[in-house]
């Protein structure tokens, strides 16, 4: 999905913010690395981070549901729709049979 699709057009600022921090957060670190929704939410909402924690759980999920970001609970990808507890956000991997 592109920026411009209306599906995209259709997000508030603060959703797009927190896609663009979780992308520039995950570009910052080793492609290994991972980050926690909580870093994107104090990325965008400094002192008042924890009332966007909701939010940057579902830009994750926008990210994952376009294939540039995957989340995971102990290593292994999980719905973050569905997942309870502290999940992370990771760059997507290619599949291992698949030649990188």
């Amino acid at each position: 999905m592109s920026a411009d699709t209306p599906a995209h057009a259709a997000l508030s600022d603060i959703d797009r913010r927190l896609e663009a921090a979780i992308l520039e957060l995950l570009a910052r670190r080793a492609p290994t690395s991972s980050i926690c929704p909580s870093d994107a939410a104090r990325a965008v909402g400094d002192d008042d981070w924890r009332t966007l924690m909701d939010a940057s759980r579902a830009a994750a999920g926008r990210l994952v549901a376009r294939g540039t970001v995957e989340v995971t609970q102990g290593g292994e990808p999980v719905d973050v729709a569905t997942a309870r507890g502290p999940v992370r956000i990771r760059r997507t991997r290619p599949d291992a049979d698949e030649p990188a």
